[in-house]
């Protein structure tokens, strides 16, 4: 098996290094020993594309890549490409993409640091941490009391991986958990799972309000500005998912007006944020840079145990577990 892994050009936070993939190959034996070749340039990329049977890399280098019409004409052998984003809404549509080939997202390598920034924005809004930065930069003292976890409904939008991890955090620290996602199949952690097609009789029950789901053509605008009257006076609002799955705007009115409480968004539209914009000077909102569920000591470390055992799974002739459905977004 030949395996080719792409680092983007100056990549120096998270570049997939021989060191970890010989720590990751001593972890699957039974592996074996591939074929590898690392680059992070033009020259590297066109001397191995065209013999790998695996390509690891980044989506941003797919997209850069493989137009329509690329494959499988400048990668005769290629049979896996393995993205390491959870999300590849960037790749969609998915016409480029040959039948023959398949494609995995990096679904499980978030779960933990993901939880742990659910818990922590759930923990900030319930103490009403967005309003008193907001108060600070005003130089205001004026007190406002927030309440515990235990006993509050929060409705989680997707349960993947990142979901499924905010929802075990959230019922350990004894919130009622509702899901939500594209069918409504019963999860450990969450009290009720429903659909999203109920999601308009979910809304208003819900105090917080996290949304995890992967961005398609079904999530795109899915909270919007109705949705968002939907939610009950006070509520607050978590984004872990894409900045376009909610309707921005309509947030930060909400906010303006006080119909909404606090707000923690790891995702906005465009990103980076430009100077100047609406989300940087909204009261109650806190933007943090798309950082939520990313730990560069560990992130390449599962990134390359889950391609091992999705590539042991196919050897064996079973389903990958993280191949992406092209009809489906992920």
């Amino acid at each position: 098996m030949r395996i080719h892994i792409q680092n983007p050009p100056g990549e120096t936070l998270f570049p997939v290094t021989p060191a970890q993939v010989d720590a990751a190959l001593a972890r699957n034996p039974e592996i074996g020993t591939p074929d590898l070749s690392f680059a992070d340039d033009d020259a590297g990329f066109d001397a191995a594309i065209g013999q790998a049977e695996v390509l690891l890399t980044w989506t941003k280098v797919v997209h850069a890549r493989f137009p329509v019409g690329a494959l499988p004409g400048i990668a005769p052998k290629l049979r896996v490409i393995a993205c390491t984003s959870a999300g590849l809404d960037r790749l969609a549509p998915f016409a480029w993409l040959p039948p023959e080939v398949t494609l995995l997202n990096n679904r499980g390598t978030h779960a933990a640091k993901a939880g742990e920034f659910a818990l922590m924005s759930l923990l900030m809004l319930a103490s009403h941490i967005p309003h008193f930065g907001t108060q600070q930069r005003a130089e205001t003292w004026k007190a406002r009391f927030g309440s515990v976890l235990a006993g509050r409904t929060v409705c989680i939008v997707g349960l993947g991986s990142i979901g499924g991890a905010a929802a075990k955090h959230a019922r350990a620290f004894g919130m009622k958990v509702i899901g939500v996602r594209h069918s409504a199949t019963p999860h450990p952690d969450c009290d009720e799972v429903l659909t999203t097609g109920a999601l308009d009789q979910v809304l208003p029950r819900a105090e917080f309000l996290l949304l995890a789901c992967p961005l398609t053509p079904e999530t795109r605008g899915l909270i919007d500005r109705r949705r968002i009257g939907l939610l009950q006076p006070g509520a607050k609002l978590v984004n872990m998912a894409r900045g376009a799955v909610w309707d921005q705007d309509a947030v930060c009115d909400a906010l303006e007006a006080g119909a909404l409480a606090g707000v923690v968004t790891d995702v906005a539209v465009p990103e980076p944020l430009p100077p100047g914009h609406r989300l940087w000077r909204t009261p109650g909102m806190l933007v943090v840079p798309h950082v939520s569920s990313d730990d560069p000591a560990t992130y390449n470390d599962h990134t390359l145990d889950i391609l091992f055992r999705n590539l042991l799974a196919m050897r064996a002739g079973q389903p990958a577990p993280n191949r992406v459905d092209p009809a489906r977004g992920y």
